[in-house]
């Protein structure tokens, strides 16, 4: 139950920052070039949380429970 929990967690804080990362999208049509995108997605918060979302879902799906005596069907 625990890694359903972590996996939408994960799930959840990787939309929310990626749905941050495609919204400031937009800055390409104020004139900046991917460099200066590429800085200021890293300088933000908000936009952290999807990547570190994506490492929970990695954690949830492929770390081994630790039961080795569970029957799997």
């Amino acid at each position: 139950m625990a890694r359903i929990f972590c996996f939408l967690v994960g799930f959840g804080l990787s939309v929310i920052g990626f749905v941050y990362i495609i919204s400031y999208l937009n800055l390409f049509a104020l004139g900046y070039n991917f460099k200066e995108y590429a800085h200021f997605i890293v300088s933000k918060a908000e936009c952290l949380i999807g990547p570190i979302g994506l490492l929970i879902i990695f954690l949830a799906i492929f770390i081994p429970k630790g039961e080795k005596d569970e029957l799997h069907l």
